[in-house]
């Protein structure tokens, strides 16, 4: 692009709602999709994209966001491209990150530093895919001083996110984050118009909203609650509506897609589309590459075909990574990170099985999702009595049970 533009990626967030996900990783770490992290998402957007100089903020939990993007997302610096990782570093007070306009307000040295003409501030934990060079035209045209990316969701959902008003013209003259009654879009009581959490801003615009920010002492320095409702009296705010965005190779249901995925069971319904047999969310479109870093391991192999005995190796509807035996058990509607092995007579039925998970024999398990490094002893049965699973785990309102991070069993 010949418009200087720089890329600030909110990638801090602690992701409570995810836990035990997050109990030692921040959300955008959270693996998904059999091989990638949730990161990948938006930097395999912005690099498609050809957006090329994007600061990664970090905070909470960081150090496995950190190794997976300095393993992985190396791009060539001497050409003017790069991916740095930015910790909070207190530059200008002794506080962590108080909010999201805060995370801009303690880096504006990375905007005063390369002086862009428009900055780009995007969350790090969401699922979709944008062209964002056409975001950015539109911005553009607009002669905008912020733009902001949103979609019409159900009005019961909307609650969740930032509402937004606009104007015949697209202009803002509306922002609440949150609230307990959203307002529905004009002529369309069912559906409310929401914020993604991704802006573009006049470079001059961000630094001075977020420095006035900062001086209030009653401000919670968020862009959804303090910032944007502040500025669309006083400059010129528009909403790009991100189902006109077209992605390269993009199938006619994937237009629109956006998914927030802030629960264990948001995240386990954004997961699950992956297995139909047409997903929404498109892994293998080759003219838009979702990119990641993933350690070298042999491909995915099924062993034993024995039908007299019931020991046989297979899997259907699901994604097996590479480095996976299914070694004479049976997996179906799930989602396998690397170097899993399912051994002989096991079920595993829609289930979601993170890296290194060893399921013994004659186990049988349902609606489980378990994070790496866990063995599963033979025998074990999990997801069909639930009362019995939540004396050990975390079980989900939709009834998927949750087994953490290294989880001894007795």
């Amino acid at each position: 692009m010949s418009v200087k533009t720089i890329v600030m990626l909110l990638a801090g967030g602690e992701g409570r709602r995810l836990f035990p996900l997050t109990m030692d990783r921040t959300k955008p770490a959270v693996p998904w999709g059999g091989r990638y992290r949730i990161i990948d998402i938006v930097l395999s957007n912005f690099v498609n994209s050809g957006f090329t100089r994007i600061n990664v903020l970090t905070q909470f939990k960081a150090d496995s966001l950190i190794k997976h993007i300095s393993r992985g997302w190396q791009l060539e610096s001497k050409f003017g491209r790069y991916i740095d990782i930015i910790p909070a570093q207190m530059r200008v007070s002794r506080d962590w990150y108080k909010g999201s306009a805060d995370a801009i307000y303690q880096n504006l040295n990375i905007i005063n530093d390369e002086s862009p003409e428009h900055v780009f501030v995007f969350g790090a934990d969401h699922i979709y895919k944008m062209e964002i060079s056409q975001f950015l035209n539109y911005h553009r045209r607009k002669r905008a001083d912020l733009t902001i990316s949103a979609l019409p969701v159900p009005i019961e959902e909307a609650k969740r996110f930032g509402v937004i008003e606009v104007d015949k013209d697209m202009r803002v003259i509306g922002f609440e984050e949150k609230p307990e009654n959203p307002k529905p879009m004009p002529g369309n009581p069912d559906f409310a118009l929401v914020s993604m959490g991704n802006y573009i801003f006049k470079a001059d615009v961000l630094v001075d909203v977020v420095k006035r920010d900062a001086e209030k002492e009653n401000s919670e320095h968020d862009f959804g609650k303090n910032v944007i409702p502040s500025m669309y009296n006083d400059y010129k705010v528009f909403v790009y509506d991100f189902r006109k965005n077209r992605v390269p190779g993009i199938t006619k249901k994937e237009i629109g897609y956006w998914v927030d995925i802030g629960t264990i069971d948001s995240y386990w319904k954004a997961s699950m589309d992956l297995v139909s047999v047409s997903p929404i969310f498109n892994l293998y479109n080759k003219k838009w590459p979702i990119y990641s870093y993933n350690q070298d391991a042999p491909p995915a192999k099924f062993v034993f075909a024995n039908e007299k005995k019931k020991r046989v190796g297979v899997a259907t509807d699901s994604i097996i990574a590479e480095g996976c035996i299914i070694s004479g058990g049976r997996v179906n509607k799930s989602i396998l990170f690397s170097n899993v092995r399912i051994n002989s007579y096991s079920n595993v039925d829609n289930c979601i099985l993170f890296n290194n998970v060893n399921v013994g024999r004659h186990c049988k398990l349902k609606n489980v999702l378990c994070d790496k490094d866990v063995n599963i002893p033979p025998h074990t049965v999990i997801g069909y009595n639930l009362e019995e699973d939540k004396k050990r785990f975390k079980v989900t309102e939709e009834g998927i049970v949750v087994i953490p991070k290294g989880y001894k069993f007795d």
